[in-house]
């Protein structure tokens, strides 16, 4: 009896038992991330699990690095701490290598040539950096991060995938703060993400198969084949959803998710998608997707857009991923384009500013972008202008239109747009949140806390809307999705400084005839 895989299957891809991220991918991010925020977080839980419970309690605490995990969990924290000094001590090697490497520039690079400082290099580093200055003589070093993804530092072999049925919203705890300890409803493949086994499995949302020959693919990594048929029904799914309407179909499926569709040509942004489980609140889900993907546009390098639990669900079904090109060498802006080569994923494109893909009856702009990381110098971000059959639709996700100029000389190029679709969170996460183990010299408090990651203030969307002169302006929810609460963690109200802008933003579009709307869930729309 051929079966199909259930379209509540919850897929967590895991990272030595953490929810596995993009800053879980490379090498050097990976390496920090072990040691400044998994170690110290793990050691301080087993050290005080009361504290760690209490912070939990107190809202002004989300988001921190609080265990969720109650007090009988210590031994097996104990455990993990054990198996990440063991199985991840590689990455343990080269984050103390990274460090020092730091200290020693700044001691001895004053100015003179380079080439005697690459004999003090940390011998772990030795081979996979090269020593530089700015142009204010300051010493740094880049790192060849090809090199690392081919060393023994590429943790591969911590990566693997858990399988669960889940049928509620909000079910997941903070993927920054939490590992996942296995539990009874669920499966844990011991496969790398760049397994082609899991296509074979991703495919069976579609595409029936025997259960005993996907039981027979992951003997090796299951020794209890049995577990898996939890997560097959013989019931087929609906078929899958195409448009074949007039011009251009624009779906929203939450957050920074936007389909768009067009003469058989689909353009996914950003893919975050719900599960399908009976729900009060109607969404669109994996289930309403195409058959093929053609194009899946990433717009910058964080968590809650590139989403590694999503997207090696989707392989099997893109035709090409679209990722900014990173400042190829820096630690804090490690490449999207390696990150997911090495996780199975040969159809990439990676851009620049100013770039364009051609396709039949349509064309994708790719945007400068700016603000939203500190502003720290991290490349990997773009903006998207998305041509099709006379439609064109604005995404630029978290990106704040600080210059204005910039808009204005972009706009001579790629011309004018309909529908802008943009993110309001203009009171984000401070520098610490993400970058924080990635920083040589801690911040101030005072620093920390103005330098936030924020969307466009509504003066700044406002521009936007008016220089590429669109007639609907839309903002996002901006993780306010209950099945999105493990990622971010935030809940905004109509107090917070972000609604209160989203609210400035729709009267003053009202005020000038544009149709605007704060987006939750799902919509839809037609450009005709």
């Amino acid at each position: 009896m051929s079966v199909y895989l259930r379209p509540n299957v919850q897929v967590d891809p895991l990272f030595n038992s953490w929810f596995a991220w993009n800053l879980l991918i490379p090498p050097v991010t990976a390496a920090f991330n072990t040691r400044d925020r998994h170690l110290k977080s793990m050691t301080s839980f087993v050290n005080a699990p009361a504290m760690h419970a209490a912070a939990l309690k107190n809202p002004a605490m989300k988001g921190g690095a609080f265990i969720d995990l109650e007090a009988k969990h210590v031994p097996e924290i104990k455990q993990l701490i054990e198996h990440t000094q063991s199985a991840g001590g590689d990455l343990l090697v080269l984050a103390k290598a990274l460090t020092d490497l730091g200290k020693m520039l700044q001691e001895k690079a004053k100015g003179q040539p380079m080439e005697a400082l690459y004999a003090l290099v940390p011998e772990p580093l030795q081979g996979f950096v090269e020593l530089v200055y700015d142009m204010n003589h300051a010493p740094s070093f880049r790192v060849l991060e090809s090199l690392l993804y081919r060393s023994k530092y590429y943790a591969e072999h911590l990566q693997q995938v858990s399988l669960s049925l889940t049928t509620e919203d909000r079910s997941r705890p903070f993927m920054l703060s939490t590992p996942r300890l296995p539990d009874e409803g669920s499966v844990v493949l011991d496969v790398r993400f760049r397994d082609e086994r899991l296509d074979s499995l991703f495919r069976m949302k579609r595409e029936p198969r025997p259960f005993e020959e996907i039981a027979a693919e992951f003997r090796d990594v299951v020794p209890d084949t049995e577990s898996l048929r939890q997560f097959f029904t013989e019931t087929p799914p609906a078929a899958a959803p195409t448009y074949d309407g007039p011009g251009m179909r624009v779906r929203y499926f939450g957050h920074a998710s936007m389909l768009m569709e067009s003469n058989g040509v689909s353009v996914l942004t950003d893919p975050i998608l719900s599960y399908q489980y009976p729900s009060t609140l109607e969404r669109f889900t994996m289930a309403d997707l195409p058959e093929k993907i053609d194009y899946v546009l990433l717009s910058h390098s964080h968590h809650d857009h590139v989403h590694f639990e999503t997207l090696l669900q989707l392989r099997h079904m893109i035709g090409h991923i679209v990722v900014p090109r990173n400042a190829d060498g820096l630690p804090q802006d490690p490449s999207l384009y390696l990150a997911l080569k090495h996780t199975g994923f040969d159809n990439l494109i990676e851009v620049r500013d100013m770039d364009e893909i051609a396709f039949p009856g349509g064309r994708i702009h790719c945007m400068p972008f700016l603000g939203e990381h500190h502003d720290l110098l991290v490349q990997s971000k773009s903006g998207y202008k998305v041509d099709m059959q006379g439609g064109s639709v604005l995404c630029i996700a978290d990106s704040s239109n600080i210059d204005p100029q910039i808009a204005r000389n972009v706009r001579q190029h790629v011309g004018s747009a309909d529908l802008l679709f943009t993110g309001m969170e203009c009171e984000g996460a401070p520098a610490s949140w993400i970058y924080g183990p990635l920083f040589t010299k801690p911040l101030t408090r005072e620093q920390d806390q103005s330098r936030r990651a924020r969307g466009s203030y509504a003066h700044e969307a406002m521009s936007l809307a008016e220089t590429f002169g669109v007639t609907g302006a839309y903002t996002y929810a901006m993780g306010q999705e209950p099945w999105l609460s493990h990622l971010l963690d935030n809940e905004l109200d109509e107090a917070s400084v972000s609604m209160q802008q989203v609210g400035v933003f729709l009267g003053e579009c009202a005020a000038r005839g544009i149709n605007a709307e704060h987006l939750f869930a799902k919509r839809e729309f037609i450009l005709a």
